[in-house]
């Protein structure tokens, strides 16, 4: 599905062996680099998802200091991981954009998780794409508009789907309303019920 304001779902564009192949790869790095419950910038509040970070950048936020980009873990202070070069053709393939991702956000959202709806804006890169992977159990995924008074649409994003943010949508609000819990068998029994999201950024 491609809209004329940019936004694009490509539908099971991961198929199963694919998708497996690259859980692999996320859980070897994330062995590395361990989620982590970040907090709301001013009120300290945890946020439902946990986090970490592959690639040169990674966003995290905290109380003190606000959403940002750095090069280092937050609690491990080591740098990221790489990226899985599986991520980069992903992005090559998809994105519409000479230069390379140097983020990519992972998100798990366990039973009760969800993502409040935001729009990604700590980039400099600010016409650059964004790319999200989705791996596990399916999401009701929200896409609103650039302002909070935009209608918004709901649609379910499955294991396997791929999302880009491109042109006018690059500045749209959206999130995820919940996860829907026993859909997908694709993680480790000990990360289910639960979805990853691979969110691929360049920040420069």
């Amino acid at each position: 599905m491609q809209r004329d304001d940019g936004f694009t779902l490509h539908k099971t564009y991961l198929d199963r062996d694919a998708q497996t192949g690259l859980v692999d790869a996320v859980l070897s790095r994330v062995g590395r680099s361990p989620l982590y419950t970040p907090s709301m910038p001013r009120s300290g509040k945890p946020m439902s998802v946990r986090m970490t970070n592959f690639g040169p950048l990674g966003w995290v936020t905290d109380k003190a200091q606000g959403y940002r980009y750095q090069t280092t873990h937050p609690v491990t202070h080591e740098p990221w991981p790489d990226m899985p070069q599986v991520l980069i053709d992903i992005w090559q393939a998809v994105a519409g954009w000479e230069a390379l991702p140097q983020a990519c956000l992972v998100n798990w959202y366990g039973e009760g998780a969800r993502l409040g709806q935001h729009v990604d804006a700590d980039e400099a890169a600010r016409d650059a794409p964004v790319v999200s992977i989705s791996l596990g159990d399916s999401a009701k995924f929200r896409l609103g508009g650039p302002a909070l008074k935009d209608a918004s649409t709901s649609m379910r994003l499955d294991s396997g789907d791929v999302v880009v943010l491109a042109g006018a949508s690059r500045r749209f609000r959206h999130g995820v309303d919940r996860i829907l819990p026993g859909t997908s068998s694709l993680l480790p029994e000990d990360w289910r019920p639960g979805r990853l999201n691979l969110t691929l950024r360049r920040v420069n």
